[in-house]
């Protein structure tokens, strides 16, 4: 189904219209909701992909979530990130080398699978195929398995990858956002026709 020009602008006016930033009388009572929970290796790709797409949704008009920006110290860890992954529109799993030896992030990504959010996969200097989850922390048969069921039906959506190395920076940021922003409007589109049927 193509949507027209204007349909399309008219919904992204609509997002961004929504998305202003709070004012400190709002911070007092409710940080709002994200609209993207960026799911990462902190270790590989904190300073570089998942900052970096942070700053860049950030400066957009849109509330993403990425823990070193979004908690402080005393926030607990796993109700800061489920009310996170809970409010969101849209999740970004950012693949790295090391990213299937951290407990957390095998977690946030079951979270978000389960949660039926929409997913954008980002391939950073790694193949789907070499995501692989090991029992590196002695968890249950049932805790591993659903860490395996999300891995793989993350490896199996469409995404994006990228060679850190010699790739091209804003180019990618902005294919992620578009990427991003797309799957947004789908989100909203989805919204609106279920609140019409109520």
């Amino acid at each position: 189904m193509q949507r027209s020009v204007s349909s399309t602008k008219n919904i992204y006016r609509h997002l961004l219209h929504c998305h202003r930033s709070p004012t400190p009388a709002t911070l007092t009572y409710q940080q709002p909701p994200c609209d993207v929970f960026i799911n990462h290796r902190g270790i590989d790709t904190k300073k570089n992909v998942a900052g970096l797409l942070y700053d860049h949704l950030m400066r957009s008009n849109f509330r993403p979530f990425l823990d070193s920006k979004n908690m402080k110290p005393g926030d607990k860890l796993f109700d800061k990130i489920d009310t996170a992954i809970r409010g969101c529109k849209v999740g970004v799993a950012v693949f790295s080398p090391r990213y299937c030896q951290s407990y957390f992030c095998l977690h946030e990504l079951v979270r978000i699978m389960e949660a039926k959010k929409k997913v954008i996969p980002i391939f950073i200097d790694v193949k789907p195929s070499e995501l692989i989850v090991k029992d590196h922390w002695r968890a249950p048969k049932h805790e591993l398995d659903r860490f395996k069921s999300a891995l793989e039906e993350a490896k199996y959506t469409v995404g994006l990858t990228f060679d850190s190395s010699n790739g091209d920076w804003p180019e990618f940021l902005m294919s992620a956002t578009d990427a991003i922003i797309e799957n947004m409007i789908e989100v909203e589109e989805e919204e609106n026709i279920s609140k019409k049927k109520i």
